[in-house]
């Protein structure tokens, strides 16, 4: 499995591209995203949201009419794909697939996991892909998304780092590419994610 990445727009929104076995998925493609997916992809399968804010699903309407791709979306997200909640004008676009939950896919072979964490927003999760995590905009290297958006939830948020929590990274560790910033692995975000707890 190979990963790219590249931020894109202002927030530096990172749009990643996985390769396993010459299939690619896209995940979070944001504000101006679209020439560089064209120019690094081969076999692109789907278009993969973590969430639905703006800044992480800008493309999603272009790239899905260039490379006639699904779209997947947590489906508690998928409002935002058509709504504008936040007024930036995005390009209005329906998900293929709405993801409920804690969700497992495999398209051709190409296996991938979604799991629920919301708080963020109220969809808002992570994909799995093997061993590495796409974690959007719920962990960060050293922190956590923001709870003070319209339609985030602290509560729903505390929730989810404890549910991240019982995963027994001493068995078995992730990377973890996030939706803004360097990368991590879970194993050490345990104690930043500790300790967030107790300012939500």
């Amino acid at each position: 499995m190979t990963v790219k990445v590249m931020p894109m727009g202002i927030y530096q929104t990172n749009c990643y591209i996985v390769d396993i076995a010459n299939q690619q998925v896209v995940i979070d493609p944001g504000v101006d995203a679209t020439d560089w997916v064209l120019n690094n992809t081969t076999n692109p399968i789907a278009i993969l949201n973590t969430h639905g804010h703006f800044d992480h699903i800008w493309s999603n309407k272009e790239l899905k009419a260039k490379l006639n791709i699904p779209i997947y979306i947590p489906k508690n997200d998928a409002f935002m794909l058509q709504d504008d909640p936040f007024g930036h004008s995005v390009p209005k676009v329906e998900a293929d697939v709405l993801v409920d939950g804690d969700e497992t896919f495999d398209i051709d072979g190409f296996k991938f996991e979604y799991f629920l964490f919301a708080g963020h927003t109220p969809g808002c999760s992570m994909i799995k892909i093997e061993d590495t995590i796409f974690s959007g905009d719920f962990i960060f290297r050293g922190s956590i998304g923001r709870v003070d958006f319209p339609y985030s939830n602290p509560s729903d948020m505390k929730k989810s780092i404890n549910k991240v929590l019982s995963w027994d990274t001493n068995k078995k560790d992730f990377t973890v590419y996030p939706g803004h910033g360097d990368k991590t692995t879970l194993k050490n975000e345990i104690n930043s994610l500790k300790n967030w707890l107790n300012y939500i």
